[in-house]
């Protein structure tokens, strides 16, 4: 019997080749990878303290994983800007069908087996609507600190982004993630000696 081989792991590696932001001039590039390690950090945070402080009951160790996926379709896709993926509602249904392609596309690279364990976590799925709020807050949560972090080192081409970017939180209207930026944000805006 022939050796079957997939490409699975071996694509979602790539992850660290696609660069985020990038119409924006930046002081350090971020990789998809990057960028997915911080959401899934975040999005583990909200869902403890949801589950803490604000009586949830949410399953903190799938949301991570969810979020260390939540952008493996770019692999296929590239980042494409949000300017453009929301420019208008034709584009914006457009690139949500583009972006299903992608994931049933890097769903074909494992084995039938494992097929059903990778779509949970790379698809959305109803019954799961309530995690994956909680993996785009925290995926806005990443864009907002990344935007802080560009202006504290001087990169005034965050600042508008920010802004924008800020507001969309307050409107997510999530306890955690207001929790989260009373509590946790500020240390962003320090530097490391500040945080001693």
């Amino acid at each position: 019997m022939a050796k079957i081989n997939f490409n699975f792991f071996a694509f979602v590696s790539r992850m660290r080749y696609i660069n985020r932001w990038g119409l924006m001039r930046n002081t350090y590039t971020e990789s998809i990878q990057e960028h997915s390690h911080e959401v899934a950090i975040l999005a583990h945070a909200l869902a403890v303290i949801r589950n803490v402080y604000f009586n949830g009951n949410v399953n903190e160790k799938k949301i991570a994983v969810m979020a260390l996926y939540h952008d493996s379709d770019e692999i296929i896709t590239g980042d494409l800007p949000t300017p453009i993926k929301y420019y208008n509602p034709e584009i914006k249904r457009a690139y949500k069908e583009i972006e299903d392609i992608a994931k049933n596309k890097l769903l074909q690279m494992l084995p039938d087996k494992l097929k059903p364990s990778y779509e949970e976590i790379i698809k959305p799925r109803p019954d799961d609507e309530e995690l994956w709020k909680i993996v785009k807050s925290a995926d806005r949560l990443a864009a907002y600190i990344k935007c802080i972090e560009e202006e504290k080192a001087g990169n005034k081409e965050f600042k508008k982004a920010g802004t924008a970017i800020l507001k969309t939180i307050h409107e997510i209207n999530s306890p955690e993630v207001e929790y989260f930026m009373e509590h946790f944000l500020e240390g962003y805006k320090l530097t490391l000696d500040e945080m001693e």
